[in-house]
């Protein structure tokens, strides 16, 4: 019996797994894929919204702009990055002013600290890159980037130190309401729990219809990206938005925190909620509107497509509410943008919802809230990395040419508290293959070493999800012919 089990492992899940942690608590993180922050955690925009785009007196508002506050001194406590860059909304013209102007009236309601309406002349002299053609921009200080799924990690690999236990592979198929507490099916056997915390993304819907019918819908809609490689990565150095419209915020132009540059998304409904294709008119459609923000853009540059899903819903908020009929469930659903910028504060929120029900939430005198990362090679001076080689010959070892990992590194993901185990969940901590030849030089020599420390033979090594094998068979017997 838990106390607490919160389904799914994105950002939002990781979170509240994280502030529970505080706690003396029994408390389970059930994740459906073979790894955390598989979902939209790690397709998005990675931006941390100021918060004057969402309606002033909706949970939206004031989560996103908690959450902005409370981003820096997080990820400083978690080790991960997070620069406070600072954005600009841009207007074309006088017809977009009134929309610039609406969205200082909404910051300000909603308590965004320093905004700025600007003359297109000032927003060039902040920005010399963009385009003559804008007339005005909204200036929001607080503005920031992070890596997304770094920071879903990192929560967890914390609350996992201080005594959250995480289930993978392990979707929830059944779930039974047994008084005031869930008895939840999975291929791994039921679990049972006193309090229920659906943080499932895409799928809450169907999460909360295992228990009843929900009274939202999860209306997926689909984000396409480039990624750019760093030799763009200066093109500019505030995240740069459009005027939003009834799609979204608009196609956007940011630079990451790893210092490459991300230009994108569109927005279109999908049936599917696993359809992360991209298409030629999508791209199309972004690489004309990101031009009319930095006409300099070289998008031959592009070093990587990809699309995520947004957890859209029938409402225009935040679905964040307990079950009437059943009060120790709750949902927290509908995390679509400024989700990743709100996630601190709606484990807050989650959490005080949790104890108007009955949870008691006493710290514990041994929680450790800070967590060191793995030294990243590549921002250390000589004397730092050749005192990490003189420790560990493995960190000298350079593996990923392009983003500079080390054996150090990638073994050290392996055997973490919330270990890789594929490729890809080697890319997401460490970065190697995240750069211009995306895997093309170190990915075979990053296989061997996942089956080395797994001790699993190299075709059984996957790329990402469970199925997604490399290879099928040996290559070569090693025996000579004839």
């Amino acid at each position: 019996m838990y106390d607490v089990i919160i389904i799914g492992g994105g950002v939002i899940g990781a979170a509240v797994a994280r502030r529970l942690a505080r706690c003396p608590l029994k408390v389970a993180v059930l994740e459906a894929q073979n790894d955390v922050a598989n979902g939209t955690t790690k397709a998005n925009s990675a931006i941390i919204h100021a918060g004057y785009d969402p309606e002033p007196g909706t949970l939206m508002a004031r989560l996103n702009v908690e959450g902005n506050r409370m981003m820096g001194p997080l990820c400083e406590e978690l080790d991960v990055p997070f620069r406070r860059t600072g954005s600009l909304v841009l207007a074309f013209g006088a017809d977009q002013q009134p929309r610039l102007e609406e969205l200082y009236r909404r910051g300000t309601a909603n308590g965004v600290p320093g905004l700025r309406l600007l003359s297109g002349a000032e927003a060039r002299e902040l920005e010399p890159n963009l385009s003559q053609e804008v007339t005005g921009a909204l200036l929001a200080p607080s503005a920031g980037i992070v890596d997304p799924w770094g920071l879903a990690l990192a929560l967890l690999e914390n609350a996992v130190t201080n005594g959250v236990e995480l289930f993978r592979r392990c979707p929830v198929t059944a779930v039974k309401a047994d008084g005031e507490n869930f008895v939840l099916t999975t291929p791994r056997g039921d679990f049972a729990a006193r309090h229920v915390v659906n943080a499932a993304g895409v799928d809450a819907d169907k999460v909360r219809a295992l228990l009843e019918s929900p009274d939202y819908t999860v209306r997926p809609n689909r984000g396409e990206y480039y990624l750019l490689d760093k030799t763009e990565g200066n093109q500019v150095s505030r995240v740069i938005f459009q005027c939003p419209g009834p799609e979204g915020k608009g196609v956007l132009v940011a630079p990451t925190v790893h210092g490459n540059l991300l230009v994108g998304p569109n927005a279109e409904a999908v049936e599917d909620r696993r359809d992360l294709g991209n298409t030629a008119d999508a791209l199309d459609f972004v690489r004309r509107r990101a031009l009319q923000s930095v006409p300099g853009l070289n998008l031959r540059q592009n070093i990587r497509n990809f699309s995520g899903i947004r957890a859209n819903t029938d409402r225009g908020d935040f679905a964040i509410e307990t079950s009437k009929a059943h009060p120790h469930w709750l949902d927290l659903a509908g995390i679509c943008s400024p989700g990743l910028s709100s996630a601190p504060a709606i484990a807050d929120y989650a959490a005080r919802l949790l104890a108007e029900q009955g949870l008691p939430l006493e710290e514990k005198p041994d929680f450790r809230p800070r967590r060191q990362a793995v030294p990243r090679f590549r921002e250390l001076n000589a004397e730092q990395r050749a005192e990490l080689i003189q420790k560990d010959p493995r960190f000298g070892r350079v593996i990923c040419r392009c983003e500079t990992v080390t054996e150090g590194e990638i073994v050290a993901a392996l055997h973490s508290p919330v270990p890789a185990c594929s490729i890809n969940g080697i890319k997401r901590r460490c970065n190697a293959g995240m750069g211009r030849c995306q895997g093309g030089f170190c990915g075979p020599r990053v296989q061997e070493i996942i089956a080395r420390e797994l001790g699993v033979p190299m075709t059984d090594v996957l790329m990402d999800q469970d199925g997604t094998w490399v290879l099928a068979c040996e290559t070569k017997t090693g025996k000579e012919e004839g």
